[in-house]
């Protein structure tokens, strides 16, 4: 019994740090790609394309995770498809990490 629970809980801990590496990730990537598609600051970005400000300064300092309506909708004011987004993001968190199976 407390060999099972040692196992179970270090596969808790380490999907917990999958899931703030990924959590970090994508929100980096969201800061990059509206940086670098010259959107004026996060505030106009937020407004302008109805996402909570609030809301996207904590996703994309990995301050949060997202859901993946959220995820489409900051995509595509973005203009790009949450699929690209995904992908990005797969080739960010290398071989370990695998959303789509190809």
């Amino acid at each position: 019994m407390f060999l099972e629970t040692l196992v179970n809980t270090i596969t808790f801990n380490i999907n917990l740090c999958k899931m703030m590496k990924i959590k970090r990730c994508l929100g980096q990537i969201f800061k990059d790609l509206r940086k670098e598609k010259n959107f004026k600051s996060l505030n106009i970005f937020a407004l302008e394309n109805g996402i909570n400000r609030a809301n996207l300064s904590k996703i994309e300092n990995g301050e949060v995770g997202c859901s993946i309506i959220t995820a489409w909708r900051i995509s595509e004011a973005l203009g790009l498809k949450l699929s690209d987004v995904i992908k990005i993001l797969e080739n960010e968190l290398g071989d370990d990490f695998k959303l789509i199976e190809e």
